[in-house]
């Protein structure tokens, strides 16, 4: 069976997808510090280390391609100024193939980047499957043993006996649930196989808290399609299921 295993310490993954390994960042948000300065917010640019940490992350995983698992880019449509300066000089020094799984903030990027793009339902290499998850994936892609979704940018809000907390940055992983998307989709599908929610790779990005009340889901199939997923730290900890967090 198709794996897919988290870098420890690091908010990416390795799939085996069969005859090659993909490393699979969700999220990347590039140009994220221009929307937050307009906010009023200090917001440093963080470029240079989110490349650096990709490139990286390839070297030290030796792997045959990158999955780009939505979000590349930050504006919701063509990238321009320093966000496109940041994908273009991250396109350009990555030293193999790259994919991205259209996400909802990536409008225009195939017009403007040498990358390959895919549809917003998905995209399957081998055995894993590979939607953003703010639309619902199509067909084959449900049916790969492993389904691999970011956009949720998963967290768990930490407190420790005096009242103190921190947020953390965590993978949900679990069994997929057929009925909601047999739902939607009219018909009987195969799906039998894990679904894993990535965390966002920039940390200025905020997240959804799934332990804390009042926060919902943002995938139209969350948390219906997978109501037994455990939560994992990027350190690999396991917090447990992540409903009683």
């Amino acid at each position: 069976m198709a794996r897919v295993e988290p870098v420890p310490e690091r908010p990416a993954a390795v799939a085996d997808c069969g005859d090659k390994s993909v490393l699979v960042v969700a999220d990347y948000h590039a140009g994220i510090e221009a929307s937050l300065r307009r906010e009023g917010l200090e917001a440093p640019s963080r470029a240079d280390e989110r490349r650096d940490r990709v490139l990286s992350l390839v070297a030290e995983t030796g792997v045959d391609r990158v999955v780009f698992l939505g979000d590349l880019g930050h504006r919701i449509g063509a990238p321009k100024g320093a966000e496109l300066d940041e994908l273009e000089t991250l396109v350009a020094e990555l030293p193999v193939p790259a994919t991205l799984v259209r996400g909802n903030h990536d409008g225009g990027l195939e017009d403007v980047l040498d990358i390959d793009v895919t549809p917003a339902t998905g995209a399957r290499i081998g055995d894993v499957g590979f939607c953003h998850g703010h639309t619902w994936p199509r067909h084959d892609v449900l049916a790969a043993d492993v389904v691999c979704v970011g956009h949720e940018h998963p967290a768990v809000r930490l407190e420790d006996e005096v009242g103190g907390s921190r947020i953390e940055r965590i993978w949900l992983r679990g069994p997929l649930v057929a009925k909601p998307f047999e739902t939607y989709h009219g018909a009987t599908l195969d799906i039998s196989g894990e679904l894993v929610v990535c965390p966002a790779f920039n940390e200025y990005s905020g997240g959804t808290w799934v332990n804390v009340e009042g926060q919902e889901f943002l995938a139209p199939f969350l948390p219906d399609a997978c109501p037994d997923a455990q939560a994992y730290l990027l350190d690999g900890t396991r917090l447990g299921p992540y409903r009683g967090l």
